[in-house]
């Protein structure tokens, strides 16, 4: 596993520094940021069942996972399934594997990386699911939303034909958007609801759903922020195209989030 040191400058703060430290000794802590990464290759690819979870249980990952407690959470609830939290933070990242390794839960692991290289660190087939939890709606570009079409090209290289991708947002334009982007391309939705937590007609599946919260759905939640959630399917074929229409930006300044644009509507 490679060896990632930062400089260690004041910026940081010692906080930061004894979490990276930690981190270069976790064995459940894969690091390999975009800077380095094309000097590096990756020789799990392809091989997370053999040579990390020992099993072969379907393998599902969360993409921009932040401090891991929704990754930690569902190995908890289904021993059955490998989860793998994905994000470039790593001192966030810390929180989540630092719990994994306290408590012996061996079905989770997380690789600190760039999403827009995620592709090169999962073989075709490899993964089943995909988790999108409270990903930043990206505004003002549509080519960094992890619901964009952009991403689902991405996705397709390891993902199963036909493999499920989850959307848990409290953004208003995140989930319009990928309504549109999934309603333009015909993909199958499994579930669709604005309001989680005031949802009838959830399929038994789905139960988790309500028992796990992260950080911040806490925090929006505490606000009276409604939580929407999408469940659809990614075939493997067919030209994807981006949705051309004209949505309303967030109203509201999420937690350590703007709009970061005097527009009020995008695309």
């Amino acid at each position: 596993m490679l060896r990632y040191h930062r400089n260690k400058n004041n910026s940081m703060g010692k906080g930061k520094l004894a979490k990276f430290a930690d981190m270069e000794t976790y064995r459940n802590v894969f690091q390999y940021p975009y800077s380095v990464v094309s000097d590096v290759p990756f020789n799990m690819r392809g091989q997370w069942r053999q040579h990390y979870f020992h099993n072969d249980n379907p393998i599902i990952l969360e993409l921009g996972c932040g401090k891991g407690e929704y990754a930690v959470e569902l190995a908890k609830a289904n021993p059955d399934r490998n989860y793998i939290g994905v994000d470039i933070k790593g001192a966030r990242m810390w929180t989540g594997a630092t719990r994994a390794l306290q408590e012996g839960i061996e079905n989770v692991a997380f690789l600190r990386t760039n999403i827009e290289i995620i592709d090169r660190f999962f073989a075709e087939d490899e993964v089943q699911e995909i988790w999108l939890t409270f990903s930043d709606p990206q505004m003002k570009n549509p080519r960094k939303r992890l619901t964009s079409t952009y991403f689902m090209e991405r996705y397709r290289h390891f993902l199963t034909d036909g493999g499920i991708i989850h959307l848990k947002t409290d953004s208003n334009f995140l989930f319009t958007y990928t309504k549109y982007m999934v309603e333009k391309n015909r993909l199958p939705v499994d579930v669709e609801t604005d309001d989680l937590y005031h949802c009838s007609l959830l399929p038994p599946d789905a139960s988790h759903l309500l028992s796990i919260q992260t950080y911040y759905e806490q925090m929006w939640l505490a606000r009276g922020l409604n939580i929407k959630y999408l469940r659809w399917r990614l075939p493997r074929l067919g030209v994807l195209e981006e949705p051309d229409i004209e949505i309303e930006l967030d109203d509201y300044r999420s937690y350590h989030r703007s709009k970061r644009s005097s527009l009020e509507t995008s695309k």
